[in-house]
């Protein structure tokens, strides 16, 4: 069977969009591993359906590049930007995610989508966590660009704590009041990616507590983009994860 995919990325988290409102294509965790390969596929983060929704403008159907679903921040920024190329929205939307119903606003190539209420992140001795539709485990360092973010994240990813599903892990430098320069290792791509949207999301909230204030740029090795929020009593809202979702190409592929 031969599929159309687009290809797009946010500040270089990368994934296959396929149109997939008819059904065609089979969610089959052995056709989105091998379509995801970087070396015998098309390569990607993730691969992303756009599918029909009874209520709502769409329904984002969410795989990591091994097969596994989770919420994914950078992911529903540009199935909102190929949405819009459908035709299927205009400036705004409300579409449905594994975690429940998402809204979003397009202004051009940059995509505000707005995430859900939070806690306060769980403060430990070491390290920060919180599930905001995907769960992080947040560490602080003093260089970013230095941290062992494969072997050490790998080890965490994996450590008894968060068995049996395991979690992202999150380093996070604190460059001023207004911004953190963050890395991120992946489950379900099990290596770092040059951006989490969500896992940034995250960091955001975690820094709030050491004092930095909304709103927040954040530096990934992806390229920059912004988080908004408002503090509450024990947590936050109002919380915007800003930046831009890009079309890079299109093609047909066998499966």
């Amino acid at each position: 069977m031969s599929i159309t995919f687009y290809k797009y990325q946010g500040t270089g988290n990368d994934f296959i969009m396929i149109d997939n409102r008819e059904g065609a294509f089979p969610h089959e965790i052995s056709h989105i591993a091998k379509l995801c390969n970087r070396r015998t596929g098309i390569g990607a983060d993730g691969l992303i359906l756009i599918e029909n929704h009874d209520t709502l403008d769409f329904d984002m159907i969410y795989f990591n590049a091994d097969g596994s679903q989770s919420l994914c921040g950078n992911g529903s920024r540009c199935a909102v930007r190929f949405a819009k190329q459908l035709g299927l929205i205009e400036n705004e939307t409300r579409f449905q995610t594994i975690d429940g119903e998402y809204y979003a606003t397009i202004d051009q190539d940059i995509v505000h989508l707005k995430m859900k209420d939070q806690m306060e992140p769980a403060r430990h001795e070491d390290h920060y966590f919180l599930n905001n539709g995907s769960p992080h485990h947040i560490v602080f360092v003093e260089k970013a660009e230095s941290a062992p973010v494969v072997k050490q994240g790998s080890t965490i990813r994996y450590s008894d704590q968060y068995k049996p599903d395991g979690t992202n892990v999150n380093f996070v430098e604190i460059l001023n009041q207004h911004e953190i320069f963050v890395r991120t290792y992946e489950r379900g791509v099990e290596d770092e990616t040059l951006s989490c949207g969500t896992g940034i999301t995250a960091c955001s909230l975690a820094a709030a507590d050491k004092g930095l204030m909304s709103p927040i740029d954040v530096q990934a090795k992806g390229g920059k983009l912004q988080v908004k929020f408002e503090r509450t009593p024990g947590g936050f809202t109002n919380i915007w994860l800003i930046g831009p979702a890009l079309r890079v190409f299109d093609g047909h592929i066998n499966i």
